[in-house]
């Protein structure tokens, strides 16, 4: 089927539009947008810059994507927003493009979830099935992993990286590195274990939450240094894919720190 758009909608000449989709009023889309097929944009959305959208994305009233990044050294490079398929963008999300001193691109996975107010600045990675609740807000250059959630007013530093599975709670400050498959929380935030809902809702067995938990609890509750623990962790849990996750997360950017358990938690 062809496209529906309404007749205020105002559509530049260049954009893309793709079969089935469907353009509310007062929609502004620009000249280098693409969207996908089966795409529904509700009344008042804007989309420009260097955006492609996939399909049957639905996108809720005063969002607005791709529209320049808050970033002084950007200077009007064609750098892109790159959004997944079957995505849900609620109302007021703001995504912005890349920068020539981030890497050009900002990459949303699909099956993601963006609920009213959340913010994803330039040059960050979110991957799929990522749910991100109301007004969450994510500095540049950030890499969240895939079936993460963020809490309502989650504020996350840029550059920090966020692994795979990894829950965090309500009005968390994140400064640093989260490993994957844990929960976060607090204000600064801190870790407090393994995600195990989450991981049961993802299929893992009973056995690898209960290898994953021991793991975390080597590396964050055990004696001596956090290098010592790590080093030990490496030994015990050669040859584990999940703990593998853990440990290469952890390994692969020594220059990032990661974030520490909170000593009296719970877990």
């Amino acid at each position: 089927m062809p496209a529906e758009i309404h007749p205020t909608a105002i559509i530049a000449s260049g954009a893309e539009i793709g079969d089935n989709v469907s353009i509310g009023p007062y929609c502004c889309i620009g000249d280098n947008v693409r969207i996908g097929n089966d795409t529904v944009l509700h009344q008042s959305v804007i989309i420009d810059g260097y955006t492609d959208i996939g399909e049957g994305n639905e996108i809720f009233p005063h969002a607005v994507l791709g529209k320049a990044p808050q970033h002084t050294r950007y200077k009007g490079e064609a750098s892109t927003l790159t959004i997944g398929h079957n995505n849900l963008i609620r109302e007021h999300v703001t995504m912005h493009p890349g920068t020539e001193v981030g890497g050009m691109v900002t990459r949303i996975g699909s099956n993601g979830m963006f609920m009213a107010g959340s913010h994803i600045a330039h040059d960050c990675v979110v991957e799929d099935h990522v749910i991100f609740s109301n007004y969450v807000q994510v500095g540049g250059h950030v890499h969240i992993g895939k079936h993460c959630y963020l809490g309502a007013l989650v504020g996350v530093h840029p550059f920090v990286r966020i692994g795979r599975n990894t829950i965090i709670g309500g009005l968390a400050k994140v400064e640093s590195d989260i490993i994957p498959f844990s929960r976060a929380d607090g204000n600064a935030c801190y870790v407090d274990g393994i995600n195990i809902i989450g991981l049961e809702r993802n299929g893992f067995s009973k056995a690898s939450i209960k290898t994953l938990r021991r793991a975390y609890k080597d590396l964050f509750k055990a004696e001596g240094s956090f290098e010592e623990r790590l080093a030990r962790a490496q030994a015990t849990y050669a040859g584990d894919e999940d703990v593998k996750v853990i440990l290469d997360f952890i390994t692969s950017n020594e220059k990032r720190a990661i974030m520490q358990a909170n000593r009296n938690g719970k877990s």
